[in-house]
């Protein structure tokens, strides 16, 4: 009898980087484009239209790096704190702890001689691995990785938010408006499906969303622009 190998692409443990990455980039396309869009119908020069886009980037990464850095610092924090419990639990009272062990897989369908059996050979191995998934429900191989957070979202955003200043650099004054939004939004519609066929979901409704939310920001930012620039 032939038998052939059953093999499967599991894709979770891109979510940390991924999620980081396109965070970024949205937000660097979004926050550069309505800046800029908003400065433009403010009826600035152009050369002041850039300048702002420069600045915007700058600030924008750093700021995107430092808040991912303090946000996915304090999810490790937490997972590292519940894992040295969980530790010293396992060490304190290994006994109670395959007891837990046991009534979770219960409650999974085993039945109390199997359940008994697994948990007894899972201590055997690496019972803090074993007690991260299944009492704390964290994975020792997705854990937050804040300083690669940080430096993907840094990237992401400098990376998405040139989009939108390369076009406005170039742009005949007339129609910097126009082909701003238009770049942005037809970047955003793209990564919005890059994204979601990184993450096995579908790109039809990712690029939907983040350019409709895209389209919506560099609407409110145009309107308060005409305002501002109307009545200064």
């Amino acid at each position: 009898m032939n038998r052939r190998r059953h093999s499967e692409r599991h894709l979770v443990s891109r979510i940390g980087w991924l999620r980081a990455a396109v965070l970024g980039a949205n937000d660097g396309i979004v926050s550069t484009a309505s800046l800029i869009v908003g400065v433009a119908a403010a009826a600035v020069q152009p050369s002041q239209i850039v300048l702002t886009g420069i600045a915007g980037l700058v600030a924008g990464a750093m700021s995107m790096a430092a808040g991912e850095y303090v946000s996915v610092s304090s999810q490790s924090d937490t997972e590292t704190a519940e894992l040295q419990r969980e530790a010293a639990e396992i060490a304190n009272d290994p006994v109670a702890e395959t007891a837990e062990l046991v009534a979770i897989y219960e409650q999974r369908g085993l039945t109390r001689d199997l359940a008994v059996e697994v948990a007894a050979q899972l201590m055997a191995g690496d019972p803090l691995s074993v007690h991260a998934q299944d009492e704390l429900g964290l994975s020792l191989g997705t854990r937050a990785r804040p300083v690669q957070a940080a430096i993907v979202s840094a990237l992401t955003f400098s990376a998405g938010a040139a989009v939108p200043l390369a076009v406005a650099a170039v742009a005949p004054e007339t129609r910097l408006v126009a082909l701003v939004a238009a770049a942005s939004l037809l970047s955003l519609a793209t990564l919005g499906a890059v994204g979601a066929r990184a993450g096995g979901a579908g790109m039809l409704k990712a690029s939907s969303r983040v350019a409709f939310w895209g389209a919506f920001a560099m609407g409110v930012t145009a309107a308060v622009g005409k305002i501002v620039g109307a009545s200064v």
